[in-house]
């Protein structure tokens, strides 16, 4: 038992309360640091840890962001009569002002510094990150007057919007950031407003386009179309078996409204009620029932967010005489086609796993494996097992000796499976194949396949950085097999195998390229002994002499490119047109504000074996928020003395492209579909569109097949097109595969060919250009009718000789030397 004071004791039976005792209050340092002694307020005080750091900073550089909106938007209504852009900048400066407020109340009332909202200097990010206009393009803004403001006001806000959107995301990705409810709620609905006055202002934009693609209606079959100097001959639907019946479109998944429970019980009743009288009053049901329908049809119609994962989308394509297969994630089909180019089914072959790009060498078919639902069965089913014997991913080989009924004879199992591929060579004298294979997804497990290894630090055995080489036997391909693994962007002075861009952005207002660890396709030209790869981070040249040993020429970087996809030489080798697929191709990267050299074509010259860049080419009519738009796939059009280019951009449509002039390259002719969907974006357009014997087939992800033939016009004659339609590709085209494209020597519509570029440059005058039209005119009646004509002959090598390119210089001078061959061979056949 404890014993008590007498003092105490008679504190507790006097009823007074006890006091603290005045003592110190000491606050311990770290160790062997001293100790602090603190006052009562000062102990009392807990740091308030409800915000960071990290979001004072957020609020003090949001103010400023937010009164440039503001300031932007006052200057909208004296300089232009657009009253939709009159409504959306008069909320946005009711908006924007009232953030304003409310931030500098968020940071007054837990005593941080509350910065003017014109201090634009003293911001934590840079303006470019914060997508803020510069003072000169605020100066641009103010002096701009109609149309030219509404564009500029919009490109420049819909940056300003996307800068905010930027610095929430990085907001959220500090630890500890935006814990405080009030503001996660905040920079939420920054987000969300913002993004939806994006697509407003997006679509704006393209209003004011005077470009016929923009603002084209959507729909899956009856989108609307716009299209120039080409006419679309066929369009052809996916065959039964690769399209869903139920969703041919391929959209995502319709969610049902719930009903409440009142509802429920409501249609209970309704449904107890009818059944207990019978047929009564059908009429009045049935008028019920369409009243619902109509609720429903009213209604806010909500999207599952996953669609189908490309299960059957079509990609890529190849020709061999007048067979085409028509690459598809769910296998492939095999038409012929007729003497006008017109397709016809012959038969379908179903084997997933995507993606399905194809090649033919003789009575071979290669195709692409990548997707890890793959089977060595071609089965259905997929593989759920992390590690499976029965998965497939590399390259399948077919025999397609009859193509109605194709047989899987040949694998190569490969440890990142086959995106792309490209046949370098072959058969050769001793029957073999070889080709370039390129995987661009993880790296499968060891136990699945031998010898696949990671990214280990310091094991150069990585299944990274490295391309495959594969060897095909074709009187026994079932022996395929990768014979070469050569690392071919090693660095040649340190022997690292990753020698080439690392990854990540270039500085300020740069893109963030992807590291190089892999080529998406290298382009092969055997012929003049190159090869192009189009490698993630890096465009890259590569010395193919000996085809299994590639060596790498040169390298480069761009600062504007994300990912290098695909490469596609002109018909000299002296030119290579790479393309940037930022966004991987399901984005929406065409709209009126997007950078016009971002996601677009880089042209290059090769001078003296090194990569000079040239100029960029981009899609210039604007798309939509919903359509999936960026640089893809495209062949040469072989027309003699000019570099042509027919391109896919997705939903953007296709464009026939002019690079001769390798600094200005023009877009010739072109066309375009609406979105497949009003609403959402869904992945579809043209995966690839190419050149061959006459027409430009292009491969709709989802809506099919389409042909097209190139009209004459102001940008290419009727005899280009004709040189064109006689050009000799060798009865074959595969993807990443180029060979020398000839023309038959004294070709008439050759030499006038050139009699017309001639003229469109203005380079001969114009009698020299009737009498040359004249006299091999007469020749082709000559040829026509299979008959001598010395006459015309001997006029032709006195036009031939008489011609003089003194005074021109550049491809002016090389078209006047190759009309002048042209002109003495056509001679030689009279």
């Amino acid at each position: 038992m404890v014993a008590m004071s007498s003092s105490a004791a008679a504190l507790i039976l006097s009823g007074c309360v006890a006091t603290a005792q005045d003592v110190a209050i000491v606050q311990p340092g770290a160790p062997g640091e001293p100790a602090k002694t603190l006052s009562a307020s000062e102990a009392a005080i807990i740091a308030q840890n409800s915000y960071s750091l990290d979001d004072v900073r957020f609020m003090q550089d949001m103010i400023p962001h937010h009164q440039q909106a503001v300031e932007m938007s006052a200057l909208v209504s004296e300089r232009t009569n657009n009253q939709n852009l009159v409504d959306i900048a008069g909320r946005i400066d009711a908006s924007q002002a009232d953030e304003i407020e409310f931030m500098r109340g968020w940071l007054s009332s837990r005593g941080e510094e509350v910065p003017s909202a014109h201090a634009h200097h003293g911001t934590h990010m840079s303006h470019e990150m914060m997508g803020m206009a510069t003072p000169e393009q605020m100066a641009q803004l103010a002096a701009s007057q109609g149309t030219d403001f509404d564009q500029l006001f919009l490109t420049l806000m819909v940056t300003h919007h996307e800068g905010a959107v930027t610095m929430v995301n990085d907001l959220l990705e500090q630890p500890g950031s935006a814990y405080d409810p009030v503001l996660f709620e905040f920079v939420n609905d920054i987000v969300n407003d913002q993004t939806a006055e994006i697509e407003r202002m997006n679509d704006m934009l393209a209003g004011l386009s005077s470009d016929p693609r923009g603002g084209l209606v959507a729909g899956f079959r009856d989108a609307g179309e716009a299209i120039s100097n080409l006419t679309l001959v066929a369009s052809l639907p996916k065959p039964p078996g690769f399209f869903d019946p139920e969703n041919p479109a391929g959209l995502p998944p319709l969610i049902e409204p719930k009903k409440d429970d009142a509802a429920a019980d409501a249609d209970t009743d309704e449904h107890m009620h009818h059944e207990g009288h019978g047929d009564h009053d059908h009429a009045a049901m049935e008028a019920e029932e369409t009243a619902r329908e109509d609720d429903q049809s009213n209604a806010e119609t909500e999207w599952g967010a996953r669609s189908p994962l490309l299960s059957f989308s079509n990609t890529d394509m190849a020709f061999s005489g007048d067979m085409m297969i028509v690459g598809n994630y769910h296998g492939f089909n095999i038409y012929s086609l007729s003497d006008d180019g017109m397709p016809n089914l012959i038969s379908s072959v179903v084997c997933p796993g995507g993606q399905g790009d194809v090649s033919i060498v003789g009575d071979l078919l290669i195709m692409s494996v990548e997707q890890t639902r793959g089977r060595v069965d071609c089965g259905r089913q997929g593989i759920a097992d992390e590690v499976s014997a029965d998965r497939f991913r590399g390259l399948r080989i077919f025999d397609i000796s009859d193509p109605r009924l194709p047989r899987q004879v040949g694998q190569v199992q490969t440890c990142r499976g086959s995106h792309t591929h490209s046949v370098v060579a072959g058969p050769t004298d001793d029957g073999k194949i070889i080709v370039y294979n390129s995987g661009t997804s993880s790296i499968r497990e060891e136990e699945e396949l031998a010898g696949c290894i990671g990214e280990v630090p310091g094991d150069d055995r990585t299944a990274l950085f490295r391309i495959d080489v594969i060897e095909i036997p074709v009187a026994d391909p079932s022996q395929s097999r990768i014979v070469e693994s050569p690392t071919v962007f090693m660095d040649t002075e340190s022997g690292q195998i990753a020698g080439l861009w690392q990854g990540g952005d270039h500085g300020e207002d740069t893109q963030r390229s992807s590291r190089t660890d892999h080529c998406h396709d290298i382009t092969v030209f055997p012929e003049k002994q190159l090869a192009a790869g189009a490698c993630s981070g890096n465009g890259v040249i590569f010395d193919i002499s000996d085809p299994y040993k590639p060596t790498r020429i040169d390298a480069v970087l761009d600062q504007k490119f994300a990912y290098w996809h695909s490469a596609t030489f002109n018909n000299d080798g002296t030119k290579v047109l790479f393309t940037d697929e930022w966004g991987g191709g399901s984005r929406p990267r065409c709209r009126a504000s997007d950078p016009m050299d971002w996601g677009a074509n880089a042209i290059y010259d090769i001078v003296d074996g090194k990569l000079e860049f040239r100029s960029y080419f981009k899609l210039p009519a604007p798309q939509t928020e919903q359509e999936n738009c960026v640089a893809h796939n495209g062949s040469v059009v072989p027309v003699p003395g000019r570099d042509l280019f027919v391109q896919a951009w997705y939903q953007g449509g296709m464009s026939v492209i002019d690079f001769t002039d390798s600094a200005n390259p023009k877009e010739i002719a072109y066309f375009d579909r609406g979105p497949i969907h009003e609403e959402l974006l869904v992945l579809g357009g043209y995966w690839s569109t190419y050149w061959y014997a006459g027409k430009v087939y292009g491969t709709e992800i989802v809506r099919g097949l389409d042909v097209f033939s190139l009209n004459p016009s102001d940008d290419i004659s009727a005899n280009e097109l004709a040189a064109a339609g006689l050009a000799d590709q060798g009865e074959l085209f595969n993807p990443q595969q180029q060979f020398v494209v000839t023309w038959p020597e004294g070709a008439p519509a050759v030499a006038l060919s050139y009699v017309d570029q001639l003229a469109r440059s203005e380079a001969l005058s114009v009698s020299q250009i009737n009498l040359l039209s004249e006299v091999i005119g007469t020749a082709q009646a000559s040829l026509d009718a299979d008959r001598g004509d010395r006459a015309t002959a001997s006029e032709l090598r006195d036009l031939a000789a008489d011609l003089n390119g003194s005074d021109l210089s550049g491809i002016d001078q090389q078209r006047l030397i190759a009309l002048k061959e042209s002109l003495e061979a056509l001679s030689e056949r009279l």
